[in-house]
């Protein structure tokens, strides 16, 4: 990773554990609509064990312990793990979540083959360049079982916000000091090389409003 793409995921690092600190459970306790889906789809896959990449403060993980899986959730901020798990302690769930502080741009802490479906709700558009987004879906793939279901979110070139603000190059753009990777679709498709694609959901989603894809794929059985 170039010196400055480096300097900006730490700086969005930074960023995000101040903004978790300052406004605790901002996305508020309600799941995500993807994360609905990916409890549906998880469900039919008889899943057991779900990896959650990029957790923030837990409303997913959460969902997902609630709805019986077993949950690991990971994230480069410690204060919104932090938070995640008291609120597991709170709704009596805490058996059922486990936390990892983790960086997607270093190898997943888990061994080969270990969980049974992964989800990441716009953690593959941070600030990442393709490259290193390619090597975390590598990841995803190694440690998922075969036959196990990837479902994740990201912001497409078809955003408001593309081409927007500060461009740092790799079709990654920042506004208000948040930067963003848009994907386009054949990096969708680029990404489920090897694997089984399933579908490609398009959607809207909060202010402006933001436009994302939602992706789910399965590696080979």
């Amino acid at each position: 990773m170039a010196g400055d793409a480096h300097d900006l995921a730490d700086a969005q690092q930074a960023h995000w554990q101040s903004t978790y600190s300052a406004h605790p459970g901002m996305y508020g306790e309600a799941p995500s609509g993807p994360a609905c889906h990916a409890a549906s789809v998880f469900r039919k896959a008889d899943a057991r064990d779900v990896l959650e990449l990029g957790a923030g403060h837990g409303r997913d993980a959460l969902y997902f312990a609630s709805e019986g899986f077993s949950v690991h959730a990971t994230d480069f901020s410690a204060t919104g793990l932090e938070q995640l798990r008291e609120a597991a302690l709170t709704r009596g769930i805490a058996g059922q979540v486990t936390t990892s502080v983790h960086d997607v741009r270093e190898p997943l802490p888990l061994p080969d083959d270990s969980v049974d479906a992964v989800f990441a709700h716009m953690l593959l558009c941070m600030a990442l360049s393709t490259r290193e987004i390619r090597a975390v879906v590598d990841e995803v793939g190694r440690v998922l079982r075969p036959g196990g279901t990837f479902v994740y979110t990201v912001r497409h070139t078809g955003d408001a916000h593309y081409e927007t603000g500060i461009a740092h190059g790799d079709d990654i753009w920042e506004q208000g000091g948040f930067a963003v990777h848009f994907f386009p679709r054949d990096l969708v498709d680029a990404l489920a090389d090897g694997w089984v694609l399933e579908d490609v959901h398009s959607f809207e989603e909060g202010e402006l409003p933001r436009r994302l894809w939602r992706v789910t794929q399965t590696r080979p059985a």
